[in-house]
């Protein structure tokens, strides 16, 4: 699909307040194209997951949201990243990184405390002692894991279980007060308890700010989105909500991947 393809498909009835927007996205690589001219929108009160094999363009998505994509010195990119409105290349790279959080697929708990993990990024920001300890409460509640961690705040975050160190990274991040999270895969390698907290966690945030989840689970994207984009070969091939695409999708290549027939 084409460009003109992609802006029908970003033409869906929004409720909630949009917060980052792209607008004809391409990302090259060498010559070759890993983003075909995504547009699509995101706004707060609402999970909107991607899926899609392995190479349609997911990952490097995500990284473009938050600058992230730039670190690779040899990726072309081209289009309109907004966030509320505004380019997000007229923002400072770390303001943006607070305000864009990204939580990654495998936890990297920081080497020190549970409490230094959560006020690190806030020390960056020159907050308050106090203040810090109210917003590592909150963060952690946020993650479902305050009745877990609240009398073990001194201990490495190393020695937390793999969910739990992926909950703390979440709560991480949410201690910055960010306006998007992004997650790229974030229970790919949790287990059925730690997976369900994480989403359960996810649905109480939808309220507060836009969340883009990238899962190549698609039963999670069924579970636990609102809507979802169908991303194949570096082009968005099908945006609908989920009961719509779960259900009834427009595009066959999206009926054969959610009925595992590829992917």
């Amino acid at each position: 699909m084409g460009a003109s393809a992609n802006h029908a498909l970003s033409d869906v009835n929004f409720k909630g307040e949009i917060h980052v927007r792209t607008e004809n996205l391409r990302v090259r690589l060498n010559g070759t194209e890993i983003l075909k001219g995504i547009s699509l929108d995101a706004q707060r009160g609402e999970i909107l997951s991607i899926i899609g094999p392995a190479g349609a363009g997911k990952t490097t998505f995500l990284r473009c949201l938050n600058r992230m994509a730039e670190l690779d010195l040899d990726l072309e990119i081209s289009g309109s990243i907004l966030l509320d409105e505004h380019s997000i290349y007229k923002r400072e790279v770390a303001m943006l990184r607070r305000q864009v959080g990204m939580v990654f697929s495998v936890p990297v708990p920081l080497p020190m405390t549970v409490y230094e993990n959560l006020t690190f990024g806030l020390r960056l920001a020159s907050s308050s002692r106090n203040n810090n300890d109210e917003r590592v409460e909150k963060a952690l509640r946020a993650a479902y894991l305050w009745d877990e961690m609240k009398d073990r705040l001194d201990e490495p975050a190393r020695n937390l279980s793999g969910g739990q160190q992926q909950r703390l990274c979440l709560a991480r991040t949410l201690a910055l007060e960010p306006r998007v999270l992004l997650l790229d895969e974030p229970c790919s390698g949790l287990d059925p308890i730690s997976t369900a907290r994480i989403e359960e966690a996810l649905r109480s945030l939808k309220s507060s700010l836009a969340i883009i989840l990238v899962t190549n689970n698609v039963k999670q994207a069924a579970r636990a989105s609102d809507r979802t984009a169908f991303f194949l070969f570096g082009e968005l091939i099908e945006l609908e909500p989920i009961e719509k695409l779960f259900t009834t999708p427009r595009d066959q290549r999206t009926a054969d991947y959610i009925t595992g027939r590829f992917g």
